[in-house]
C-alpha cells in the first residue's frame, strides 16, 4: 500500500485541489503534493471503477515535450523500447534505464509527429527525470519543454469509460493519442490507464481543469483517490516505482523484460548491462495470494516451507476489494517463482499461508 508522508508547507497542489476539498476528500501528502486519498472510501471507489467509471486526478505526474529534428533519434537512444515502431499519435510503455540497467523511472512515450514526442513520468521522479532527459539531450537537435505546470491530467477508467467519453475516444486504439472535447473543454486523450480497466487519460489546459472534472462528475463518474488507484493497480499486477522497481532493480527482475528490445536498430543507454542481465540468475517478481484473512503489506517478509530465514519480501500488497482476499506482488528466488508454489507471509509476527499466483490478479483489458 502507498505510504503517506507527514504534511509539510512545501507541498504543492493540483488545479483540482479545491474541488477535492469541496467534495469532502481526505487529503494526504504524496510525492510532494497534497492529494486526495479517498472520497466515499477505497472499497466503494474500487467498485465504482470496476463496474462503471472512476476518475482520478493524476496532475501531479510529469508531462514534457521533446521537439526537434532529432526527437525520434533521442528516444531511440535513451529508451530500451523501440520508438521506431511508433506512428504519429501512437504511444508505448517504456523505461528510463541507467548504464547499469537499473530503472530510473517507468514512462509512456507518445509520438505526436516525427519531430515531436510527449513523455509522461512519475510525480516523485519529476526533477530527476527532467535532469536525466536534459543531460542526455546534449548533442541532439531537439529541445525539452516541461508542460507539467501548464496542464491538468485526469484518468477516466472503467468498463463504461469509453462510452462516457464518446466516439472520438472510442476510435482510438490502445495507447493511441487524439484530440476531442468533453463538457466543452478541449482535451488531448490517450487510451491508457493504470487500473486494469479500459479508459483514457485526459490532458487539458490548467484553467479549465475544474470545469472538465465537474463535467465528468455530472456525467456519473465517481471521484476516486490514491487509495483506490493503488488497490486497482495491485489487482491488475501493475508495478509502481519505488516498490516493484528502482535504480537497483533491472527490467527483467521487475517483470518488464518485454519492454527491452535488445535487437532494435539503435544502441541505447544500458544495453550492454541489460544484455548480460537477461540470462543471469536473479530474483523474480511474482504474484502472491493469501486464502485466509491476512493482508500483506510492503516489506513483509516471505518464507518457504518451515525455514527460519526470509527468502523474499512483499513489494506491494493489499486486501483486494474485487477478489475479496489478500494479494501482493513479491520478490522471491527464481526457484520459488512457479505458480502454485506454497509460501508464507509474516504479518505482525505471525506467518500466514500463501502461494504464488498468476499475474495479473484481475484483467479486463
Amino acid at each position: 500500500m502507498l505510504q503517506w508522508a507527514e504534511m509539510s508547507e512545501a507541498l504543492r497542489r493540483t488545479p483540482l485541489y479545491d474541488a477535492h476539498v469541496a467534495a469532502g476528500a481526505r487529503i494526504v501528502p504524496f510525492a510532494g503534493w497534497e492529494m486526495p486519498v479517498q472520497y466515499a472510501g477505497v472499497v466503494a471507489e474500487v467498485k465504482a471503477t470496476r463496474e462503471f467509471v472512476g476518475i482520478f486526478d493524476v496532475s501531479h505526474m510529469g508531462r514534457a515535450y521533446v521537439v526537434g529534428e532529432d526527437a525520434k533519434k533521442f528516444f531511440e537512444t535513451l529508451t530500451p523500447n523501440d520508438v521506431s515502431k511508433l506512428g504519429n499519435f501512437q504511444g508505448q510503455y517504456s523505461l528510463l534505464c541507467n548504464p547499469n540497467g537499473g530503472i530510473i523511472d517507468d514512462i509512456i512515450v507518445y509520438r505526436v509527429k516525427q519531430t515531436e514526442f510527449l513523455v509522461i513520468f512519475n510525480a516523485g521522479n519529476r526533477e530527476k527525470d527532467l535532469a536525466w532527459l536534459r543531460k542526455n539531450l546534449t548533442g541532439f537537435d531537439a529541445t525539452l519543454a516541461d508542460r507539467s505546470d501548464e496542464t491538468c491530467l485526469i484518468a477516466v477508467q472503467g468498463p463504461k469509460a469509453i462510452e462516457l467519453l464518446g466516439e472520438s475516444v472510442a476510435a482510438l486504439p490502445r495507447f493511441g493519442l487524439g484530440s476531442t472535447t468533453f463538457g466543452g473543454v478541449p482535451v488531448t486523450a490517450a487510451r491508457t490507464g493504470y487500473t486494469g480497466e479500459d479508459g483514457a487519460e485526459l490532458i487539458c489546459n490548467l484553467a479549465e481543469a475544474p470545469k472538465l472534472w465537474g463535467a465528468l462528475v455530472a456525467a456519473g463518474a465517481a471521484a476516486c483517490g490514491l487509495g483506490a488507484r493503488d488497490a486497482l493497480r495491485i489487482e491488475a499486477g501493475l508495478s509502481l516505482y519505488g516498490h516493484e522497481m528502482d535504480e537497483s532493480v533491472n527490467p527483467y527482475a521487475a517483470r518488464l523484460g518485454w519492454v527491452v528490445k535488445l535487437n532494435k536498430p539503435a544502441d541505447f543507454v544500458g544495453k550492454a548491462a541489460l544484455t548480460a542481465l537477461k540470462t543471469s540468475e536473479q530474483n523474480r517478481l511474482v504474484g502472491v495470494t493469501l486464502p485466509g484473512r491476512g493482508i500483506p503489506r510492503e516489506n513483509y517478509p516471505i518464507f518457504a516451507d518451515a525455514g527460519t530465514e526470509s527468502v523474499g519480501v512483499v513489494t506491494s500488497g493489499t486486501f483486494s476489494p474485487t477478489l475479496q482476499k489478500g494479494v501482493a506482488m513479491a520478490r522471491v528466488p527464481a526457484s520459488l517463482a512457479k505458480v502454485g508454489t506454497p509460501l508464507q507471509v509474516e504479518i505482525r509476527g505471525q506467518r500466514h499461508d500463501a502461494h504464488v499466483a498468476p499475474l495479473p490478479f484481475y484483467k479486463n483489458v
